[in-house]
């Protein structure tokens, strides 16, 4: 499973004025249907099973769409031109930036439903639980439903069954902007509710999600977290309606934005009814506090990420912070659930490899990328722009000069060209081309996709910027080799006994190939024995045995 995650409003804008803080006249949007047959053809011959279209939900916005009926959003709780798409003000709706035609939208993201299935890819798109815009108000809510808010007790700061928002009772909303933003009329309100970083009075700061408000599934903050879910609380069958009317849209899975803000009774509840209708939907959870992945996956989720864990052990390793043995201690502290856990290097929150507050380079980051694409049979994200070494240097507007592109604002991805080079001794391969080889290996190959792993590093920790392990299915087997270092190394990597007895290898001369570069070697495996692998810098070798 290797997931391409993509903002739609980003991915084939051709226009490419990129004018600080530009408005969609200016700076232009990417559409639904930028994504043709051809183009998702060639997503799924890069390697890709699924895509995950980020921000189709419409959020609020400094566009004006009243004009079509949309309310329009007071600029003052919208952050950016174009507006957090973890911002929801309708989650019946779709954005309109994304629609050629803002009266077909729907229409719009529907057939991109069919043409993402036709070329072999699954869909997967954000379920936003924890929050929503300010200003959220649905207009294409399915009939007979109550909106989110519509029954609340406002004098209460909390209600644990009836009310959907936590509320500051006769306290108005005062942040610390200025609530006109340029506007006639300030934003005004009254009483205040909670903001959607469990911020629980009516003063966001400049740092808080200042432009959400928080959900109530049942939890009492004002009681140090009590939870009250019997009966079952608005909010839950609210959001279990949501979940169900994108699932029959054809969807086939849901990235639950800050799944660990919300409780995991919910998931429990919500998960289960949503596969009683739709048994194939997915679950990725985004959930960073390590001593509750457990417990969100017994509520549900398939999949979650592994930030705190892989992602920033393998930073480190590529910024020469940690040595190699941060992998090994990675993928231990989760090897009961390693196939839960979801790989990346790069995704919308975090800065881009070839960042200057990254590695500078996207190109030192291949090793991780062999590492992390190879090792396990868990799935893994690339990020678009990931591929060609975005580098996320502009300051496009309200996302500042941050090494990170901005999910606020109006603007462009140009793709590079990527650096003609050799890798694995192939002259002139883009780092682009490196990446479909990696991917399609993953795809392809039964001892990825089946194998056992087996780390060797263990009897070779004299390599403290090389990593390699084994995986083995069947009487196929992979020899992953990487170097994290800036300059070529000859190792000699010993291979223990107890990997021969693990994976049942015969001791005897092997001819390998070697799958990035194409070419073939002997290899003399034997129980302790040493074998010779010559790296180039910032690269890898993937030995194919039979």
């Amino acid at each position: 499973m290797i997931i391409y995650q993509v903002l739609p409003r980003l991915f084939g804008n051709k226009n490419h004025t990129k004018k600080p803080g530009g408005t969609i006249e200016e700076n232009g949007c990417g559409k639904f249907n930028n994504f043709t047959p051809s183009v998702l053809k060639g997503l799924r011959e890069t390697g890709y099973s699924h895509v995950w279209y980020t921000g189709v939900i419409r959020h609020a916005t400094m566009t004006d769409y009243s004009a079509y009926g949309i309310p329009r959003q007071h600029p003052a709780v919208v952050k950016g031109q174009a507006g957090s798409p973890y911002a929801i003000a309708d989650y019946y709706d779709v954005d309109p930036d994304l629609a050629v035609s803002v009266e077909k939208r729907m229409e719009e993201f529907e057939k991109l439903v069919g043409r993402t299935h036709r070329a072999g890819l699954k869909m997967i798109i954000d379920f936003v639980p924890n929050h929503v815009a300010r200003q959220y108000k649905s207009i294409c809510k399915p009939e007979g439903l109550r909106d989110l808010g519509e029954d609340d007790d406002t004098t209460k700061g909390f209600e644990p069954e009836k009310n959907n928002f936590y509320y500051c009772p006769g306290q108005a909303f005062t942040p610390y902007f200025d609530l006109y933003h340029g506007e006639s009329e300030p934003y005004t309100e009254f009483p205040a509710k909670a903001t959607g970083n469990d911020h629980f009075d009516n003063a966001p700061g400049r740092n808080d999600w200042y432009e959400t408000v928080k959900l109530n599934y049942g939890v009492d903050y004002y009681a140090g977290g009590k939870g009250h879910f019997s009966p079952i609380p608005s909010t839950w069958q609210k959001m279990l309606d949501i979940l169900l009317f994108w699932a029959g849209k054809g969807i086939d899975g849901f990235r639950c934005d800050m799944a660990e803000m919300v409780p995991a009774e919910f998931w429990t509840w919500a998960t289960a009814r949503v596969r009683e209708k739709f048994p194939h939907i997915i679950f990725i959870g985004e959930v960073y506090n390590p001593g509750l992945y457990r417990r969100y996956l017994q509520s549900g989720f398939d999949y979650l990420y592994d930030k705190v864990g892989m992602y920033d052990a393998m930073r480190d390793v590529i910024c020469h912070r940690r040595t190699t043995e941060a992998i090994t201690w990675a993928w231990q502290q989760t090897d009961d659930i390693r196939q839960h856990m979801l790989y990346f290097l790069e995704n919308h929150d975090e800065q881009r490899i070839a960042s200057d507050f990254f590695a500078a380079s996207a190109e030192k980051a291949v090793p991780a990328l062999v590492v992390n694409v190879l090792m396990q049979q868990n799935p893994f994200m690339v990020y678009c722009g990931q591929e060609w070494g975005e580098r996320g240097m502009d300051q496009e507007g309200f996302s500042g000069h941050d090494g990170r592109t901005t999910i606020f604002d109006y603007w462009a991805l140009i793709p590079g060209v990527g650096e003609l080079r050799s890798w694995g001794g192939n002259a002139g391969v883009t780092l682009a081309d490196l990446y479909s080889r990696v991917l399609n290996i993953a795809r392809t190959e039964k001892a990825v996709s089946n194998g056992q792993m087996f780390d060797v590093m263990y009897v070779n920790r004299q390599y403290e910027r090389q990593y390699a392990f084994l995986r083995k299915a069947g009487k196929e087997m992979l020899l992953v080799v990487a170097n994290f270092d800036d300059q070529p190394v000859s190792m000699k990597l010993t291979l223990p006994d107890h990997a021969f007895s693990f994976l049942e290898i015969r001791e005897k001369v092997y001819k390998a190939e070697e799958l990035l570069s194409g070419t073939t070697a002997k290899l003399v495996l034997m129980r302790d024995h040493q074998v010779d692998v010559n790296l180039p810098e910032r690269g890898a070798v993937v030995y194919k045995i039979k």
